[in-house]
């Protein structure tokens, strides 16, 4: 089986080509305002005019409104919902319905029990996502796109009912490793293939595809 790959947190014309190019089956558009890799609607509609419609566009929000969804959806035709804040599973099924779109869950990881969230978004979302957790004192954290590994083993005989995602400090040097010990289907980069926060390599976009194309 094959196995495919976001990369998220896209916001230059390079990227998103490196991307493209290099076989990426997801892009990633942040609209969070808190985060470095944030785009604001009208940067994501002409970074996404280039991509093939092969190549899923998802939107990524945290805990967003209506009407944040509403504008944003004006501007940027998307593929996908991802959901990375603290969504109930009633606010995914809201915002599946608002906007028609299937949803992308993500799930925050740090330890075995809280892999019990994920069951009760599991006939809701569309696909989930497994991301790592940050500790409470981390200075500066971010919802997502910290840079932090779980302990993929965590994964082992885990299965839902809709497909998931592997997210969480991969890059080009450690993806191969995690998807051998998770099974991971999908994989998911943001800082992996940056050479600062919020600035992509393209590069290191490439050298991350061709290890994923590689298995």
């Amino acid at each position: 089986m094959a196995i495919t790959a976001k990369i998220c947190g896209l916001n230059d014309p390079a990227s998103v080509d490196a991307a493209v190019s290099n076989g990426a089956a997801y892009m990633g558009f942040v609209f969070y305002p808190s985060s470095p890799r944030a785009v604001t609607p009208g940067q994501a509609h002409d970074l996404a005019v280039p991509i093939p419609a092969t190549v899923k566009k998802v939107g990524l929000f945290v805990d967003p409104d209506d009407a944040l969804l509403s504008s944003v959806l004006v501007d940027v035709t998307l593929d996908m919902i991802q959901l990375h804040g603290g969504e109930a599973p009633s606010r995914v099924a809201e915002v599946k319905s608002l906007t028609g779109l299937p949803i992308l869950k993500a799930i925050k990881i740090a330890k075995a029990v809280d892999f019990d969230e994920a069951h009760g978004f599991a006939d809701i979302a569309d696909m989930l996502l497994f991301d790592a957790k940050a500790p409470k004192d981390l200075a500066d954290a971010l919802p997502g796109g910290n840079g932090l590994v779980f302990d993929w083993n965590l994964l082992t005989n885990r299965h839902w009912k809709c497909p998931w995602m592997l997210s969480g400090g991969l890059d080009a040097d450690n993806v191969t490793q995690a998807i051998e010990i998770s099974r991971a289907g999908a994989v998911d980069v943001s800082s992996g293939v940056e050479h600062r926060p919020g600035a992509k390599d393209p590069a290191r976009i490439k050298a991350f595809l061709d290890a994923v194309g590689a298995l």
